[in-house]
């Protein structure tokens, strides 16, 4: 049977192919490999197909139709000068923009780049004064040129749906706030008040933060110019502290936020002296920035425990759960477990446990704990230990349940003058039992070993 839309017999047709089969290749490689694989990626290998569907049927006239032309558009591109390829992608730029440095970038490959809390350039490793990217209008239309003359119809840019995009009047407003904070007070509270609604709804206002350096700065001045902390007024230190709040929940911000030098003593300080909504909030601040490694360290050398174990003192129920959630993402790192245990945080975990209070949260952090030797001791001195096995026996909370089992088995492995206690808890309530049989499976295996341990010890004492 004879076969029909063979390729054509002209060289250059089949080294045409030969080049889209190739760039197909590879963006279906992308696609397969990469899970933050763009739209625009597969609407490439769309082209590229149509493209080889063109050549395969011969459709292929001496001057293009706009719609082959489109399709090829992507072979057209493998050529073009490298001063229109994105350092980034490789690819023709369709949105090209001047970051701080002054290299050219694509837009969504750059705006990547920064959303990731990259703070350099790519290129040149310089660290960027700014991320404000401007468009670059002279290589726009240089390119609108070549794609002209190459019968290629330029490409509209690409705005990335998860971006907000931001207008002129609204960057105005902006800077037009950051500007009254260095005011006079009744102008600073203006303008801190609507900064924490606006960086509340809007996500655009809360990333114009991470465009300059100076920006939260400046929206600490009216905190950080005052003398002693009676002389900052309590709206205006809320306001400040929750838009730190609002701005710390956007990814990219976290790095550039923590980092700034006065925002972990400010938020200390507020952690002390603000309003109970003030503290509550700092603390916040604090959980939400924890989230990276790095600024868990950097929080913990900064000595933001000790006010965080204080509040959790004081036990106001509107701060409690945000600075459990701090104290605990904090101690995942283990310098900061020693930190926790130095600044008292066993002794204010067990006393609001053995009071009923924020009971899971806490149970948590005090297994957390519990790796260190000194945290062990102080459990056992502080009457730890019948107040475990309390809540194993009432708790219908399995987590809870597997928690306290955890800490007493490390309490046996470390403190022999414990397992008096155990061992009359299990022949009385056989609690440590009824937990290796129905418990969860990391529960089992805690109470099995304190058992066995448990029963070695007693062998001992009748061998001798």
């Amino acid at each position: 049977m004879a076969k029909t839309g063979l390729l054509s017999s002209d060289p250059t047709v089949r080294a045409r192919a030969v080049e889209l089969k190739k760039e197909l290749q590879r963006l279906v490689k992308t696609i397969v490999d990469d899970e933050d694989y763009t739209i625009r990626t597969v609407d490439q290998a769309k082209d590229a197909l149509c493209a080889l569907r063109e050549l395969k049927f011969n459709k292929r006239s001496t001057v293009p139709t706009t719609t082959t032309t489109s399709s090829l558009k992507l072979h057209e591109a493998l050529s073009c000068p490298e001063e229109f390829k994105c350092p980034l992608s490789k690819e023709l730029m369709r949105d090209p923009v001047i970051l701080a440095s002054g290299q050219t970038y694509d837009r969504p490959f750059i705006q990547k780049w920064l959303n990731a809390g990259n703070r350099t350039c790519p290129q040149t490793e310089q660290v960027l004064s700014h991320t404000i990217l401007t468009p670059n209008h002279l290589i726009r239309d240089m390119i609108s040129q070549w794609c002209k003359s190459q019968g290629i119809e330029l490409p509209n840019p690409v705005m990335d749906g998860k971006e907000e995009g931001v207008t002129e009047a609204e960057r105005d407003r902006f800077f037009s706030l950051l500007d009254k904070l260095c005011a006079a007070l009744p102008q600073q509270k203006e303008a801190a008040k609507e900064l924490r609604m606006l960086t509340k709804k809007m996500p655009s206002f809360r990333a114009l933060f991470g465009e300059s350096i100076d920006a939260i700065p400046q929206l600490l001045t009216p905190l950080s110019g005052s003398k002693s902390e009676s002389c900052v007024h309590p709206d205006l230190q809320e306001d400040v502290i929750t838009t730190l709040l609002n701005l710390s929940i956007h990814d990219s911000n976290k790095k550039l936020v923590a980092e700034t030098p006065m925002v972990i003593p400010l938020l200390m300080e507020a952690l002390r002296s603000g309003t109970i909504e003030t503290r509550s909030n700092a603390a916040a601040t604090l959980f939400t920035l924890s989230a990276l490694d790095s600024n868990k360290a950097l929080i913990g050398k900064s000595g933001a425990l000790k006010p965080l174990i204080d509040l959790l003192d004081d036990g106001h129920p509107l701060a409690m759960k945000d600075v459990a959630s701090a104290i605990f993402n904090l101690c995942i790192i283990h310098e900061n477990k020693a930190r926790a245990v130095r600044d008292s945080a066993v002794s204010v975990i067990l006393k609001k446990i053995m009071d009923g209070v924020l009971v899971d949260e806490l149970l948590a952090i005090l297994a957390m704990l519990s790796t260190h030797q000194r945290a062990i001791e102080e459990i056992g001195e502080l009457g730890g230990v019948p107040c475990l096995l309390h809540i194993i026996r009432e708790s219908t909370c399995e987590r809870n349940k597997e928690n306290c089992i955890a800490i007493l088995h490390t309490v046996c492995l470390n403190d022999r003058t414990k397992w008096k206690a155990l061992r009359e808890e299990e022949s009385t309530h056989g609690t440590i039992s009824k937990l290796a049989q129905d418990g969860t499976s990391r529960a089992k295996r805690k109470a099995n070993g304190i058992l066995e341990r448990l029963r070695r010890a007693v062998n001992i004492t009748h061998t001798a």
